[in-house]
């Protein structure tokens, strides 16, 4: 059965001219696993031939854990000898390949690549979180948020669900916006992210994921509580599903998987909460906390990052953020500066 063909056509189209600006000749990357859409990646596909480019699509095995985890059930040799002779990647992977020794490799060896996050699309996805977007409008609030946030020291976040978490901003380390732009020599995600690294000893408070967490969950029925000190996840409260987070973490056997990665907005208009982590990231007033391994790109001021066995990312709806005192967000929605707020209004109302 075909769902949203004309729709997600149109959608593939904007990704590869718009937001990857795919040139005539360029060699465009696709690659997915059996879990991914087959009709996400052949329309992607189609759209990269019709701009005169050519496309490389490359089916995997499903690993059956993410990043680093998935190293063992890669064909890692191969991946790699191929996407480093590659001008854009398009990852389309279920089990991403993300922060796995593949990416890490050819990011580091082809320096001009364009590479975009959009692990577990589907066809509804694509449509409301790329089709249906003013992807100009998105990308103007993005960076006024973006340098509303990175002039401030002090960051107080809290939620309905209990959040109530405290830290400093790094001088040295930058907001990765994500905005639907593709430069080259960047790895860039789904439009409508905002991701940066605090000063991690300075993490302070309780941290409540009420939306989803993946690997290894997915939607939550019950919240997981997380007390957090010095950047360091040192006690998991709730029920099974708090449980199950906990024996994941602990089967790592790795204490870097218990340090706090980073911190990131969600604002893409179209996203909806629905257990895929690349669009609950993007729920419109939710914030997300990733754990465990941080790339190089979030802090510049640590060589090579900071390596982890994997990497999770939970999700804090209905979020109100303080920086330096002033409440920019109540609830999920901005609330100042005005021209901000009314930016944001008539986003969400597309």
């Amino acid at each position: 059965m075909r769902s949203y063909e004309f729709e997600l056509g149109y959608a593939a189209k904007r990704l590869v001219s718009e937001i990857l600006n795919v040139q005539s000749n360029e060699v465009v990357a696709i690659t997915a696993d059996t879990l991914s859409s087959e009709e996400v990646v052949n329309a992607t596909a189609r759209a990269v031939f019709e701009v005169g480019a050519k496309p490389l699509v490359m089916w995997i095995a499903t690993p059956e854990g993410v990043g680093k985890a998935a190293d063992p059930m890669l064909p890692q040799r191969a991946l790699i000898g191929a996407l480093k002779n590659v001008d854009v990647w398009i990852e389309f992977n279920y089990q991403w390949l993300l922060y796995s020794t593949v990416f890490d490799t050819v990011i580091k060896e082809n320096k001009n690549i364009r590479y975009i996050c959009l692990v577990g699309m589907n066809p509804d996805m694509m449509v409301r979180t790329i089709g249906k977007v003013d992807m100009k409008k998105l990308s103007k609030f993005l960076e006024m948020i973006a340098e509303i946030t990175q002039r401030g020291k002090h960051v107080r976040i809290t939620t309905p669900a209990g959040t109530d978490v405290e830290f400093e901003n790094h001088p040295e380390r930058p907001l990765i916006v994500h905005s639907g732009y593709v430069p080259k020599g960047t790895y860039e995600m789904l439009p409508g992210q905002i991701s940066w690294t605090p000063k991690l000893e300075s993490i302070n408070g309780v941290i409540v994921f009420d939306g989803s967490v993946y690997p290894p969950i997915g939607l939550l029925r019950e919240p997981i509580k997380l007390e957090v000190e010095r950047g360091k996840i040192v006690n998991i409260e709730g029920g099974r599903e708090a449980r199950e987070f906990s024996s994941w973490l602990e089967g790592f056997n790795d204490p870097n998987m218990y340090q706090l990665a980073h911190i990131s907005y969600g604002f893409n208009p179209g996203a909806k909460l629905t257990g895929n982590i690349v669009e609950d990231e993007r729920v419109w007033g939710a914030t997300e906390w990733g754990i465990g391994n941080i790339g190089p790109r979030l802090v510049p001021d640590i060589p090579g990052g900071i390596p982890a066995a994997s990497h999770t990312d939970g999700i804090c709806l209905n979020s109100s953020v303080w920086i330096d005192g002033v409440q920019i967000m109540d609830e999920g929605n901005i609330v100042y500066p005005p021209e901000l707020a009314k930016l944001a209004k008539e986003l969400k109302k597309g």
